[in-house]
């Protein structure tokens, strides 16, 4: 049976660590597909001299051509400018949109049977204009962010209640931006609600509310918190990582339930944008939008995210694309 061919739109961090896990895992073979000449090319050689140590037969390619992306099962689009400190994911929203423009007709052009991933910033507005360009069916347009937020998320937790991060169960709805939603109501420990166990840390319910709505500022800063620290760049190891898990569950055919930015037509009371929800990931892309009861409260904060990613939408159409 013919391996799986999957192609990277976009050399930098993001695109080699996929790369090397693609290749470790033996996902497929692989295409890195860079602007820059030569950088793929010696990232692919330099990850395919360790398929000895890493025990892989996967076939890497760097390229600086589009052709070589000709028939592939995935796509996964990290091509764009990386943040930097101070600067926002809305900052990026002219240049990158520029460069998702270019990507988006090549794809469609070379790859049209494709299901695509992007995990190019500001999230939201780049799905929405890969879809928009390339014409292609919703549900195979999707993009990575909910995957990362709710890891995130379950890993603040876990490191508070000083428990296994394997065992917490963590949901974030909306962009992918500061306005993201992380549902505290639905936080587990196995099915243990974690405020109850915030509660018993403390003993004090005051107390535990202040130390999750910590938590949930850290979660939606996360990007940032990492961004300030490195200095030079933007997150890269949770990103791919988290793409991969998608990867995975669409070659695999998993029916995985996984928080993704996913086209809605009416679920949420949402109709015509991308947005961060529970969604069935297998070999047709999104299967099916998973909706969960939300309160009132937890409703208006969702309202709150999906208008920032209609703005960050009209923003974008404003300057044309």
């Amino acid at each position: 049976m013919p391996r799986k061919k999957i192609s990277i739109i976009g050399g930098g961090q993001i695109g080699g660590v996929l790369t090397q896990l693609i290749a470790q895992k033996q996902l497929g073979d692989v295409v890195l597909y860079d602007i820059i000449e030569d950088m793929p090319q010696g990232k692919c050689l330099d990850i395919a001299e360790a398929s000895r140590v890493d025990y892989f037969d996967i076939k890497v390619t760097g390229t600086n051509d589009y052709k070589e992306i000709d028939g592939s099962d995935i796509v996964i689009i990290t091509a764009g400018l990386p943040r930097k400190p101070g600067m926002s994911r809305d900052d990026l929203l002219t240049t990158n949109a520029q460069i998702m423009k270019t990507v988006a007709e090549n794809v469609k052009k070379h790859a049209p049977k494709s299901i695509v991933i992007v995990i190019s910033n500001p999230l939201d507005a780049m799905v929405t204009l890969f879809k928009n360009i390339s014409g292609f069916k919703a549900n195979k347009v999707i993009g990575q962010a909910g995957i990362l937020d709710s890891s995130r998320f379950a890993t603040f937790i876990a490191w508070e209640l000083d428990v296994s991060v394997k065992d917490i169960n963590a949901l974030v709805l909306g962009g992918h931006g500061d306005t993201m939603v992380p549902l505290v109501r639905y936080a587990n420990v196995n099915g243990i609600p974690v405020m109850e166990l915030l509660e018993r840390k403390y003993k004090d319910k005051a107390k535990a509310d202040e130390v999750m709505k910590a938590l949930v500022e850290r979660t939606k800063m996360a990007g940032g918190e990492v961004v300030k620290l490195l200095k030079t760049g933007s997150a890269f190891y949770s990103p791919a990582s988290s793409t991969i898990a998608m990867t995975e569950a669409i070659l695999y055919d998993e029916k995985r339930v996984l928080p993704v930015c996913a086209y809605l037509d009416g679920e949420f009371g949402v109709k015509g944008y991308y947005v961060g929800v529970p969604a069935v990931l297998g070999a047709n892309g999104v299967e099916r939008i998973v909706e969960l009861t939300l309160n009132d409260e937890e409703q208006a904060l969702l309202d709150n995210s999906v208008n920032a990613v209609k703005t960050l939408v009209e923003d974008m159409k404003r300057l044309g694309f």
